[in-house]
């Protein structure tokens, strides 16, 4: 009996910008940002590179889209889960905000760096922010205070920190940072000592180099308990 093929075809699926910023995403979350160029976005989406150009116009277009479609999936995270009104714990409901960013951040380790790196705010990044804003406002801290406090946060209000030193990720580990510790004791004694003490224990939890929970939630809730505590301060002159 011979077999006949059959008669279902596969057909492509159209390209469109929400597939293409899709498929960068996730090429950039298997091998990393540095992978992603539009000529191997094109080899993932079975393309030539020239039709990538009818939905984003260049390389930075590309990562613009990518940070809106990252923010995007915060604000649509944020819209799932209770969080308490600011009226009653504004200083929990922006804990709960920004933590639900950080968890987005750590699926996606590379966009921290391609968010800072961009010049421009994005649609879905204007209606973050204008959450948090929503949140100081509604918990009772003026909007001078909120100002003060956006500049505070920095990039933490998106879930990651800024480092002070950013080693290449992908170079070589030095193995003689030890014996370079030990030879700079005696000229940076402190310096030294507090490397010599720290730990990051839990690589699951860290973006970049020291930016781990325990170290961003210390940073965070330092900021709002003086958030708060000044907001008390305003209330009470």
């Amino acid at each position: 009996m011979t077999t006949q093929p059959s008669e279902t075809v596969e057909t492509r699926r159209p390209l469109n910008k929400e597939r293409v910023l899709k498929a960068a995403i996730d090429l950039a979350d298997r091998e990393g940002i540095r992978a992603l160029t539009m000529r191997r976005l094109a080899e993932e989406l079975g393309v030539e590179a020239m039709s990538l150009y009818y939905h984003v116009s260049n390389k930075e277009a590309l990562l613009d889209g990518v940070v809106d479609m990252i923010v995007g999936e915060i604000n649509s995270e944020l819209a799932t889960i209770d969080v308490p009104r600011p009226e009653d714990d504004w200083k929990r409901a922006m804990r709960m905000r920004i933590l639900t960013a950080r968890e987005m951040m750590l699926r996606h380790r590379w966009a921290p760096n391609v968010i800072e790196e961009r010049t421009t705010i994005s649609p879905q990044m204007v209606l973050y922010f204008d959450g948090l804003i929503e949140i100081f406002h509604r918990g009772g801290l003026s909007y001078d205070l909120a100002h003060h406090a956006m500049h505070a946060l920095g990039s933490r209000a998106l879930g990651f920190t800024q480092e002070l030193f950013e080693p290449d990720e992908q170079a070589e580990p030095d193995v003689s940072s030890d014996a370079m510790l030990e030879t700079m004791s005696d000229h940076v004694p402190y310096l030294v000592a507090m490397l010599n003490d720290i730990t990051h224990d839990e690589p699951e939890t860290t973006l970049g180099w020291c930016d781990d929970q325990t170290e961003f939630l210390f940073g965070l809730d330092l900021i709002l308990d003086g958030l708060e505590r000044r907001g008390e301060e305003a209330d009470g002159a």
